[in-house]
């Protein structure tokens, strides 16, 4: 994928545990490496992220390239979240692999038209940017603390999970609803003139045509 949006004023810090000198790399030559390094900040999402500062597993491997370097890249890291039913925090692990192509830059204009990742004139090899694009892409954006959690109670708000299947409310509104019922039918009668459920009738306005006026109208 094309590399993020930021921007690499100056050459990558060889003392960083995610920049990796390529300098040794011949032409068709190629190298893999192992490190654990501290995960970078912004590798999350709304729900779930890499904490900062986790230790990341990384297993890296350096082929050069006609193009400069072409990186792949398994990592397996520690994941924390909220899950999006029953909104309890969690804990698990991500493993993504992923391939990226790291190519010389000319200039710094360059570095915006390219579909690689940029690779620092002196052979510094800078990761991070493509390792967080890598993990942030891979993060669900509803993730759950199980397969089959089955969320919050409607009525109540708790954890269907921790109530156990005896958990139920009883069912309220019955009597308001034949109430409302017994309203509306009472009413419909009563606008046609006949008798409510009750028996008795109903009252019914008819206006006296004789009179001009709609204000007259008379009840019988």
């Amino acid at each position: 994928m094309p590399h993020s949006a930021t921007t690499h004023t100056k050459g990558p810090d060889p003392r960083s545990p995610l920049v990796f000198d390529t300098r040794d790399l011949g032409p068709g030559s190629a190298r893999t490496l192992t490190r654990t390094v501290a995960a970078p900040d912004h590798m999350g999402v709304e729900l779930v992220r890499v904490p900062v500062g986790a230790e990341l597993e990384l297993e890296v491997r350096l082929e050069e390239v006609t193009e400069g370097v072409l990186v792949t890249v398994l990592v397996t890291a520690p994941l924390a979240g909220e899950c999006a039913r029953c909104l309890e925090p969690f804990t698990s692990a991500a493993q993504v692999r992923f391939q990226e192509l790291f190519a010389p830059v000319q200039d710094a204009g360059d570095a915006d038209d390219t579909d690689s990742y940029p690779l620092d004139g002196s052979g510094l090899l800078n990761l991070e940017p493509a390792l967080r694009d890598a993990m942030v892409l891979e993060l669900p954006l509803s993730p759950l603390c199980e397969a089959g959690c089955r969320g919050l109670c409607a009525e109540c708000g708790a954890r269907l999970a921790d109530a156990g299947p005896a958990h139920s409310h009883e069912v309220r509104g019955i009597m308001w609803s034949a109430l409302r019922d017994f309203r509306a039918t009472a009413t419909d009668a009563g606008s046609r003139g006949e008798a409510g459920p009750d028996g008795s009738a109903g009252r019914e306005f008819t206006t006296d045509r004789t009179d001009t006026a709609p204000e007259h109208a008379k009840e019988r």
